[in-house]
Parts: C-alpha cells; sequence; structure tokens
C-alpha cells in the first residue's frame, strides 16, 4: 500500500518542477519589463526563454506576440495581487503581475499537461512491476516458512499417532518455528518419560506376579496331596464321584494358574521395541483350546453349551494369551453370574474386515451395560475387570466390545477385533466420521427393546 503513497509524492513533484520551470521563465521576462517595455526588447527576452515557440510567454498589456489563454477575469486578479496558477484547456497558466512604471502588465506562461504529467506513466508502471515483485517475493518466502511449519507439524503428527498406536521408539527432529520446535522437544521428553514409567510399571508387575508364586506353590503341595482324581476305574457313588472331580478341576486350575502367572510375568519382562509389532493369534484355535477346560466345568455344572464357527484359521493382531484372558474373563462371568444349568454359546464369526467373538447365555442378563463396561465396576461384589479386559483386548486389535440381549434370553458379549488378514480399504473423511459414530453408539449401548417373540 506504500507505493501508492509514493507515485502520488512522484507526480506531485513532477507537477511542481514544471511549475518552477514556469516560474523561470516568468522572471526572465518580468526581469526585462523592469527595466523596459520597448516590444521588441522584451520579445527578445520571450525567445531567450526557450521552450516551445508556440507556447512562449504573453505579455498582457503589451504587445508581444503569442496566444493567450487565461480569462480576463483571471488576469485581473493576478493584476490585483500576485502570481496565480489557473487550469485552462490542454494544462495550466501561470500568471505573474509585473510592474512597468505607473503600470501593471502581467506575464502569462503556458504549461502543457504533459509536461505536468512527464514520466509518470512510467512511474507507475515501475512502481506496478515493484508490487508485483514484491507480491511474489512474499508469496515464496511466506511458502517457504509455511512448507517448514507444515513439515514440522506433519512430522509431530505422525509421531504422536505412532506413540498412540504403540510404536514407544518414535522420536521427532525439531525444526520449524520457534514454538514448532518447542513443542518437538517436549514430546521427546514425553516419549521418553513414557518408556521410562512403561517399563516400570511392567517391572511391578512382573515383581508382584513373581510373589504369586509361593502361595500357589502350596496350593499345589497340598493340591498333590490329596486322593486321586481318577474316575476311570472303578464304581464310586455319587458323592465320591463329585468329590474326585472337584479334586481334578482345583488341579487344572492350579496348573492354568501357573501357565497364566509364567506368561504374565514373560509379557510383563518384554522390551517395549518387542511391542512394536503385536503378535497373531488365530482367533479359532484359542476359542477351541479354551473350551476344553470351561467344556469340563459346564458338564460338572448340567451347562448345555455349543460352539460356532470355530473351524477355520482367523488370525487377529492380538497376542494369544491376551486374547484368551479376555474369553476367559467374558466365560467366567458366565459361570460366575448365571445359575447351574444355565445355557450357553460362543460364536466365532467373519465379516466385512472384522471378526466377531459373541458370548450369549441363558441367564438373567445384565441390568446395567453402561456400568457393567466401566473399569473397576461391578454391583456384585466383584472387582469389575472382567469386561474391561475383554474391551481393553478388542480395542487392542483394532475393535470394540458390545453388550446386547442374546437369543437365548440373557446377556450376549460381543468381542469385535480386525481381522488381521483382511484387505486395508480406503476410508474417505465421510466415513470415518461414521464409524466413530458407531463407535461412540457402541459404548454407551442400552438394552434394545423386546424383540417380538421374545418372552
Amino acid at each position: 500500500m506504500f507505493l501508492v503513497p509514493l507515485g502520488l509524492t512522484l507526480q506531485a513533484e513532477t507537477r511542481d518542477e514544471a511549475l518552477a520551470e514556469a516560474a523561470r521563465r516568468s522572471a526572465v521576462v518580468v526581469g526585462a519589463l523592469a527595466v523596459t517595455t520597448e516590444p521588441d526588447a522584451v520579445r527578445q527576452a520571450i525567445t531567450s526563454t526557450g521552450g516551445d515557440p508556440a507556447d512562449q510567454p504573453v505579455v498582457h498589456g503589451l504587445d508581444t506576440g503569442g496566444t493567450p489563454r487565461a480569462a480576463a477575469q483571471d488576469v485581473a486578479r493576478a493584476g490585483e495581487g500576485g502570481p496565480v496558477v489557473v487550469d485552462v484547456p490542454g494544462g495550466v497558466v501561470r500568471l505573474e503581475p509585473a510592474r512597468a512604471g505607473e503600470q501593471i502588465l502581467v506575464v502569462e506562461v503556458f504549461v502543457a499537461g504533459s509536461a505536468l504529467s512527464a514520466g509518470s506513466t512510467g512511474t507507475w508502471l515501475m512502481l506496478a512491476a515493484l508490487a508485483a515483485g514484491l507480491v511474489v517475493a512474499s508469496v515464496v518466502v511466506v511458502d517457504r516458512i509455511a512448507a517448514r511449519a507444515v513439515r514440522s507439524t506433519r512430522g509431530l503428527v505422525e509421531a504422536a499417532l505412532a506413540v498412540g498406536g504403540g510404536d514407544l521408539g518414535v522420536r521427532v527432529e525439531p525444526s520449524g518455528p520457534r514454538e514448532l520446535a518447542e513443542a518437538g522437544y517436549a514430546f521427546n521428553r514425553m516419549a521418553d518419560r513414557l518408556v521410562a514409567s512403561r517399563t516400570d510399571e511392567r517391572e511391578l508387575v512382573a515383581d508382584l506376579s513373581h510373589r504369586l508364586r509361593t502361595p500357589l506353590t502350596v496350593l499345589r503341595l497340598d493340591a498333590d496331596a490329596l486322593d486321586s482324581d481318577d474316575t476311570s476305574v472303578g464304581s464310586f457313588s455319587d458323592a465320591e464321584l463329585d468329590r474326585r472331580r472337584t479334586i481334578r478341576r482345583i488341579r487344572q486350575a492350579i496348573v492354568t494358574l501357573e501357565g497364566e502367572i509364567d506368561v504374565l510375568i514373560n509379557t510383563a519382562r518384554k522390551t517395549v521395541q518387542q511391542e512394536t509389532e503385536p503378535d497373531l493369534c488365530d482367533v479359532s484355535e484359542v476359542v477351541r483350546d479354551r473350551m476344553v477346560f470351561w467344556a469340563a466345568l459346564a458338564g460338572d455344572q448340567n451347562r448345555p453349551h455349543r460352539i460356532t464357527g470355530a473351524q477355520l484359521r482367523i488370525p487377529v493382531a492380538v497376542p494369544r494369551a491376551e486374547f484368551a484372558a479376555a474369553l476367559d474373563a467374558v466365560l467366567g462371568n458366565v459361570f460366575r453370574y448365571t445359575p447351574q444349568g444355565t445355557a450357553f454359546e460362543v460364536a466365532v464369526s467373519r465379516r466385512d474386515g472384522y471378526v466377531a467373538v459373541r458370548v450369549d447365555d441363558a441367564g438373567p442378563g445384565i441390568a446395567d451395560p453402561d456400568k457393567a463396561l466401566r473399569r473397576g465396576t461391578s454391583g456384585r461384589g466383584s472387582t469389575g475387570l472382567g469386561l474391561d479386559i475383554a474391551r481393553r483386548v478388542a480395542q487392542q486389535a483394532g475393535g470394540s466390545v458390545s453388550l446386547d440381549r442374546a437369543r437365548l434370553g440373557g446377556a450376549s458379549v460381543v468381542m469385535l477385533l480386525a481381522d488381521a488378514e483382511a484387505t486395508p480399504r480406503q476410508v474417505n473423511r465421510f466415513g470415518l466420521v461414521g464409524r466413530l459414530a458407531r463407535e461412540r453408539d457402541q459404548a454407551g449401548r442400552r438394552w434394545p427393546r423386546q424383540r417380538r417373540g421374545e418372552g
């Protein structure tokens, strides 16, 4: 914007220079009139001023030739006062009074409009070119600065997403503007603190898990000291069969618990770098393996049960031990909170890039699904961590957990896991918004209305 006042100033200076030249020429004639009023002598003075012969000065009141352009009233005004500048067709005239004895003469000098604005077109073109150059230079400089800021911001965002995805070894190279560089340093410090905190937590979990070995060893020795649990040889009463089956379950539970503690210690002592690429497990194989244990307990409690869809290999990106723990947590709730003899079903399905593991039961259901999904909250005297374990594992595998009314009449817990073999689909902006909305609805889902035909 400063170029416009500069252009106007340059134009005003050109006008002032042209009027100053007219004043010089007028002063020559005025000086000649002060000496003599002879027309020939005055004409010689006029000729000596130079300039275009057609625009030579004119002396009003004396016959010196030339073409006057000023109006009579302007000439009279100049004779009574002082020099004046008057606009006329084609330019301006400068009128200056000159005393010649007792007579007042007026000298008129014409300045053409082209002289008043000489070079202004070139000046404005030069200023326009300068303005365009400044704009282009500003755009280039701003673009370079913005590109650095965008690169720094993009790197920070990608690093944050990587850390959010579990890659705690990612660091950024602080660059860009001062604020972004400080954010990069802060991010690196945060990541270092997160790694240190995660390591300390894992060591604590490993130490606490190891402390469980002592009481567990005592339990195993006591279990080994019990009577035989063999029910295949001999004839036993119903009470003896129940007692031997109970001893068998105790021993199996101790063996399972020892294995889980070993897995917990080994998992806790893994380095953070080993976690960047999650393990894969076969959902069907885990379901079949864990149902061997739960089927035996279901047989002792007269619980009808069924497994569907667990025949083919279906991999998901979650460690086997963690998925098995999540499945055990859900099935454990069925055995803990439903009466003996209550039927249940475990179903595995695969569709649209996701794997669904559904556990249905014919029990009383869950009165408050929202409360059941909150960590550490339980209305039945437990720790309230069972469904939260399943939710955490499902989220680790890119899915979620939802509660619904089962076809059997009780609760239906669905663990939705991302299929590790599914072809990645390009999600547009609207699809992402829709998916987030669906996950939000699932997180706060309540019991649906009773379906037609349900009692």
